[in-house]
């Protein structure tokens, strides 16, 4: 029986919004392991223990970059330490230049990223001298760049929310598509392209669902694959209800107007990154206990 300590608890809280006694019986029955902990909160309380999948746990910016003709573009993300850092004019000015680089220079990844040259040094130098200069450590997370005989939309949301469109269409609409994506976070254009361990996930927790009900073998079977669908169509984005008029979905709009989307990137910041959190009345106390 592995030990269940507080930290592990609380961790869990933080990620599911869950009671604590209900962390801990989660924690106790998955024997500590967190991911099945919250597999089995999530079979007992529904969406309330969902919020790990939506959490930002980290700082920083989404930067982003489309050429004036629209046909080339990027969207990257950059984290530092704090939200005050986050909104720093030097830190958003880096961030921003290195999305149009990206968009120009076409590197394959963060490292050739970091050697390109910069502001007479090279990109690595010049995060370097930022760190120095605001005092906290400052990182290149991802990028991803889009190069298309269409045209590029985008949406950022507050700096932390980005959303690189390919889109044939009106302009308009491609820049409410992109809102669209960045509100409701869809997981692929349509159910083909959702991942199939994001599939299996969203069955097994419907097949454990389904099983307390008590049915016959071949109605839980049936409950499972409805649950499926329904959770398909609520992360394909051709299938989801349009923001700006919740009596379509997407593909209606799409056929209306007779556009198409052939690819997008969404980014948040933080995005499945542990942040660290500091106890401080926990460092007061061993500060106390030090200086006894």
């Amino acid at each position: 029986m592995a030990d269940i300590t507080a930290s592990m608890v609380k961790a869990l809280r933080e990620k599911t919004d869950a009671p604590m006694m209900e962390c801990k019986r989660a924690l106790t029955e998955a024997q500590g392991d967190m991911p099945r902990a919250e597999e089995i909160l999530r079979v007992k309380l529904g969406s309330k223990a969902s919020k790990a999948s939506s959490r930002v746990t980290a700082e920083g910016l989404i930067g982003l970059f489309i050429s004036p003709d629209a046909k080339q573009g990027a969207v990257i993300e950059v984290n530092c330490e704090t939200d005050f850092v986050a909104k720093n004019d030097d830190f958003v000015q880096f961030v921003n230049a290195l999305a149009q680089l990206v968009a120009e220079k076409a590197p394959a990844d963060v490292s050739t990223l970091s050697a390109l040259p910069m502001g007479g040094g090279t990109v690595e130098s010049m995060r370097s001298e930022l760190i120095g200069k605001i005092g906290e450590n400052v990182s290149i997370r991802r990028f991803e760049r889009m190069q298309t005989a269409n045209a590029l939309s985008s949406y950022v949301h507050g700096g932390k929310i980005g959303v690189l469109l390919n889109f044939a269409g009106q302009t308009d609409l491609g820049k409410d598509l992109a809102m669209h994506i960045a509100a409701t976070k869809p997981k692929a254009i349509d159910e083909s392209g959702v991942p199939e361990s994001d599939k299996e996930a969203e069955r097994s927790v419907a097949r454990l669902k389904a099983a307390e009900s008590g049915k016959p073998a071949e109605i839980v079977e049936k409950m499972v694959e409805g649950s499926v669908q329904k959770y398909l169509k609520e992360v394909a984005l051709l299938s989801q209800l349009f923001v700006k008029n919740d009596k379509q979905t997407v593909a209606q709009v799409l056929k209306e107007h007779n556009a198409s989307i052939a690819a997008f990137k969404l980014f948040v910041v933080g995005e499945g990154i542990e942040k660290k959190t500091t106890d401080f009345a926990a460092e007061v106390a061993a500060a106390a206990a030090g200086n006894a």
